[in-house]
């Protein structure tokens, strides 16, 4: 038997230390939360990806009463992506949420592990590494791959 650690690298920001396009892409995420349908939780998210031309499409979570039948904001964008503009790759995305509450979280939250199994395939896919940016009021956190957060990958063999 041998064990083993996994460790990731991050980066704790603040909004104003991101680049200008990035803090763009996080002003997309953060209204994206606007057109979240979440009557049961009460938890909007919101997600833009930016794909290698610039262009940006977002998405948000969309709830319904047939659970688990609704869909995450991250699969949401990347989906539309995928469907839009099939052949970009995208580069960066920023994921914002407002609580039950109704304001934005002070602490990023992370997707879901099939959000995270969705951005990886985009990872493979494209062959390249797919930035992620998780804002909250307080700090931004940068991860530089999706692979970060999902290091064993379900992958067909």
């Amino acid at each position: 038997m041998t064990d083993k650690t996994l460790t990731i690298a991050y980066r704790s920001l603040q909004l104003d230390e991101l680049a200008e396009t990035d803090r763009q892409l996080i002003d997309a995420a953060i209204s994206a939360t606007e057109t979240s349908y979440a009557p049961y939780s009460h938890f909007c998210v919101g997600a833009a990806v930016r794909l290698e031309s610039g262009v940006v499409v977002v998405g948000s979570n969309q709830e319904n009463v047939a659970f688990p039948s609704g869909t995450c904001a991250e699969r949401c964008a990347m989906f539309y992506a995928g469907s839009r503009h099939p052949h970009e790759a995208p580069e960066t995305i920023a994921i914002a949420a407002r609580g039950t509450d109704g304001r934005l979280t002070p602490r990023p939250i992370s997707p879901c592990g099939a959000c995270r199994q969705v951005l990886l395939q985009a990872e493979t896919r494209f062959g390249r590494r797919l930035r992620v940016l998780l804002y909250g009021s307080q700090e931004v956190i940068e991860i530089s791959g999706v692979s970060d957060l999902l290091p064993f990958e379900f992958v067909d063999f």
